[in-house]
């Protein structure tokens, strides 16, 4: 289905089926929702779960001039999630993007969620506007980021080769780049006659100016004002200014905040050990 959100655009929720409670997934940035379509369906005998695409990622179409505002992205996650749950009392996992945007849009709708579980999201202090001097490596990285491949097979076997995706379990991957890569020229994208290649869904310079103002979003002074129950989630702490070293003070600074650090987890844990995400998210929403 498709929700409108804030500049018209037009977000695309997928369902991924299941039985039980509503569960929504809202993903980090450069990914889609598809990716953890593999997790849901470890969670189907408990969730049935949708997900969204923010926009600029997956199905979901970006702004014409490149502007990168994280209210926005607050905003799609809010309009998918009114959508699916229109009476509120919904469970949603968000990743780093995709938790920041979760915590926004339960600030601007107070009860739409019942609980939410954010793995590192992108909430900084002030003090944390941005980029000083050179891009930092993973901005480099993400516009520097090759768009387009001669198929997905290609691509599933590239990324099999390099880190970090080669850690990643072998359906996420799978799923990222079957949903995360367009046939380009009308094409099927595969080998052979009339497969003329595959292209991002994610532009890089969109996914690079996601990363860019990720510390300018100022959400961080609004935390106190979320009244939702928000349990923040972190891999192992190695460095105070990142995602995992500012999640316990995410949860300190929230009302009904607290705090889970999985030790042998990093920034990516959801995409490598997904039976450890979908344990988490059994024992949390219980």
């Amino acid at each position: 289905m498709r929700i409108e959100s804030s500049d018209g655009i037009q977000v695309a929720v997928h369902e991924f089926g299941g039985a039980g409670r509503t569960l929504l997934w809202s993903h980090a940035t450069g990914f889609h929702a598809h990716c953890y379509e593999p997790i849901a369906h470890r969670l189907g005998a408990d969730f049935t779960s949708f997900g969204l695409d923010h926009r600029g990622h997956g199905m979901t179409s970006r702004p014409d001039d490149w502007k990168v505002d994280w209210s926005k992205y607050g905003d799609d996650a809010r309009v998918a999630a009114e959508a699916i749950a229109p009476d509120g009392g919904l469970v949603a996992f968000g990743h780093s993007m995709g938790g920041a945007s979760l915590v926004m849009a339960a600030h601007a709708h107070p009860g739409l969620f019942e609980t939410l579980v954010v793995f590192e999201p992108i909430i900084f202090p002030a003090p944390d506007v941005g980029p000083k001097g050179e891009p930092t490596p993973m901005i480099a990285a993400a516009r520097n980021r090759r768009a387009t491949f001669d198929s997905y097979e290609a691509a599933v076997e590239r990324y099999s080769s390099k880190p970090p995706m080669q850690f990643f379990d072998p359906d996420i991957l799978r799923a990222y780049v079957e949903h995360g890569f367009a046939p380009i020229g009308g094409g099927t994208g595969g080998n052979g006659p009339g497969g003329d290649g595959v292209e991002l869904r994610c532009a890089p310079e969109h996914e690079a100016r996601t990363f860019e103002t990720g510390g300018t979003h100022g959400f961080w002074d609004l935390l106190p004002e979320v009244e939702t129950k928000v349990i923040v989630v972190s891999g192992k702490v190695d460095e105070e200014r990142s995602p995992a070293g500012i999640a316990a003070s995410v949860a300190e600074r929230l009302p009904n905040g607290s705090y889970i650090e999985l030790e042998a987890g990093n920034h990516l844990t959801p995409f490598i050990t997904p039976d450890v995400i979908a344990d988490l998210l059994r024992d949390t929403l219980a």
